[in-house]
């Protein structure tokens, strides 16, 4: 598979399942599937609330004689919840207790959002209301730096807890900050790509950093029109220009937005439960886009971001977030 070579040396497959809303009761049998079908990335959360199933898979996929754990590149995030230092390893063994794994290959901050601490007991995965019984419940900040949290997240590196370090949803303004003060630079950095927003500087700006891009949501809005966070007809896999380069190169309009985001030089992470979209998605690294049809497609850029808590927070946690201003 084609991948990507970060600054550590390790190499990151170019496509991978996304398992953001893949319903736990499916989760353990799709990620079996994806990696019967081929895929050797998975993309995981604590947020996501399946990581359990998604070990589950693993472990089934690996009894079967399909992969050794060290064919897959597994990718785990952070939740806000854990930003202070002294939460962060915990909140990286609870989510390796779960996938079954000794190690992650890839541990993100999820958000440069730091929210107050809930212990697990509590309830797990936290989520981002504080107290969801309150009677106007709200996200409750806790600021820490994030020099702070990135130190600790350091410190799993050199424990061997995780191969390579990376963050999320992070603005040039924040990678810069964080770069001057870190021991062990950023390796990736994940953020929402596609065809209505490819945020070209951002990438100049991380190839010139030597920072690997994974972008999510690489669809558009497919993922975000069920939770009312985007309209049907906002889909790239609608649009004209799509259609017709999938019409001309024998493809699909997913797979041609999956080889746009992959020719690139970006990873990209698709979500599915059908086995024979799994194998339609993985075909996209066989279709070639020429100069052109690159170009067109990103033409049609709208700076349309469909996950921002500047909007949802207000909107479903009544409290004003944004991180993109």
């Amino acid at each position: 598979m084609t991948a990507l070579t970060l600054r550590t040396g390790d190499d990151l497959p170019a496509l991978g399942l996304g398992t953001w809303k893949i319903p736990r009761d499916r989760c353990a049998d799709t990620v079996h599937a994806a990696i019967a079908a081929g895929y050797r990335h998975l993309d995981c959360a604590c947020d996501y609330g399946n990581e359990a199933e998604v070990g589950e898979g693993i472990a089934r996929a690996i009894d079967d004689g399909l992969v050794t754990r060290d064919d897959l590149w597994v990718t785990s995030k952070l939740w806000n919840t854990y930003h202070r230092p002294e939460n962060v390893e915990p909140a990286l063994r609870r989510t390796l207790s779960d996938l079954g794994l000794e190690h992650l290959d890839l541990y993100l901050i999820h958000f440069p959002i730091s929210l107050r601490f809930v212990p697990f007991e509590d309830r797990y995965p936290p989520e981002w209301l504080f107290d969801p019984a309150a009677a106007e419940p709200r996200m409750e900040f806790d600021p820490v730096p994030l020099a702070a949290t990135w130190s600790a997240m350091e410190q799993l590196a050199d424990d061997g807890l995780t191969r390579n370090l990376g963050v999320c949803n992070m603005t040039t303004g924040l990678l810069t900050d964080l770069m001057a003060g870190a021991r062990i630079q950023p390796a990736v950095l994940q953020v929402e790509l596609h065809p209505y927003l490819t945020q070209e500087r951002l990438l100049r700006f991380c190839a010139q950093n030597d920072i690997a891009v994974t972008a999510f949501s690489p669809l558009g809005a497919g993922s975000y029109v069920g939770i009312g966070m985007a309209q049907p007809s906002q889909s790239a896999l609608e649009d004209p220009v799509v259609r017709e380069v999938a019409a001309r190169v024998g493809a699909t309009p997913a797979q041609v937005l999956l080889a746009w985001g992959i020719q690139r030089g970006t990873s990209v992470v698709v979500k599915s439960t059908s086995v024979a979209r799994l194998r339609e998605n993985l075909a996209s690294l066989d279709v070639h886009l020429s100069e052109e049809d690159m170009a067109a497609i990103s033409a049609l850029d709208r700076h349309r971001r469909f996950n921002d808590p500047g909007h949802f927070c207000e909107a479903a946690f009544n409290t004003f977030c944004p991180i993109f201003d």
